[in-house]
């Protein structure tokens, strides 16, 4: 079956700043973030998850996150409040009516899912992906090490795991100053708040993926979400494809 067309929108943030979103499928909705130095073609269309996932009747939404993709870059620091991410995802689900959908995302996609969660998004169901449990409640380890990355562009030894992100970035074209605006907009999501998440929950990771802590404590303190792996590290889980078959399964459960 040939797969549905990708077409692309944009709307105005609640400051602004146009947000630039994806979709492509028919059925129920289901918004999708990506990660860090990332965007929606990089880790949903490109190999093949938007289309599996669409596939399975499902109308698949992929944002590119402020300072990412199509969408706008600002450099003024006033365009990253604290939990600035969480705030445009609830804005286009305001913008696009959706109030029977699903919600999932990868890295810091995942994060942001678990603030929209926090601040009152109500999802059937949710996907964390590539973000483990000290990932969500302390995001300044994390985020130390992207702020070494964009300050000391061009200083890295080859091989090392911030040559790599470097390596990344590169090839996402992304905004060293819009991207450390991002930094400053994080904010940690405590473990009681997390427990409160009811709703059924996929905590999918690589079996390789350490990045942003233990997935499999995160699956431990939500009351109904499964922890499944599958083959990958952070980088590269997304470029294979039983990454997309484990979203796709889950929301056709």
């Amino acid at each position: 079956m040939a797969s549905s067309p990708i077409e692309s929108h944009r709307f105005a943030a609640p400051d602004g700043v146009s947000l630039a979103w994806h979709q492509t499928g028919e059925g129920r909705p289901v918004v999708l973030l990506h990660g860090y130095f990332s965007d929606a073609d990089t880790n949903w269309i490109r190999y093949g998850h938007a289309a599996a996932i669409a596939a399975r009747g499902f109308r698949v939404i992929m944002p590119d996150l402020r300072a990412h993709g199509e969408s706008g870059k600002p450099h003024n620091p006033n365009a990253y409040p604290p939990d600035v991410l969480a705030d445009d995802g609830l804005a286009l689900i305001a913008h696009l009516g959706l109030i029977d959908y699903d919600l999932g995302g990868y890295s810091l996609g995942g994060r942001t899912v678990v603030r929209m969660l926090v601040k009152g998004a109500t999802p059937g169901k949710v996907i964390v992906s590539g973000m483990g449990l000290e990932g969500l409640t302390d995001t300044g380890k994390r985020g130390a090490h992207f702020r070494n990355v964009l300050s000391n562009l061009g200083s890295f030894e080859k091989g090392t795991p911030e040559w790599f992100a470097e390596a990344f970035l590169k090839t996402t074209g992304g905004d060293p100053v819009a991207l450390l605006g991002i930094l400053d907009s994080f904010v940690d999501t405590t473990e009681a708040e997390i427990a409160a998440i009811n709703q059924p929950a996929l905590i999918l990771a690589g079996d390789a993926d350490d990045d942003n802590g233990s997935h499999e404590a995160l699956a431990a303190l939500m009351p109904s979400a499964k922890h499944v792996e599958v083959p990958g590290n952070h980088m590269n889980v997304v470029t294979k494809a039983p990454f997309g078959e484990a979203i796709a399964d889950f929301l056709a459960g």
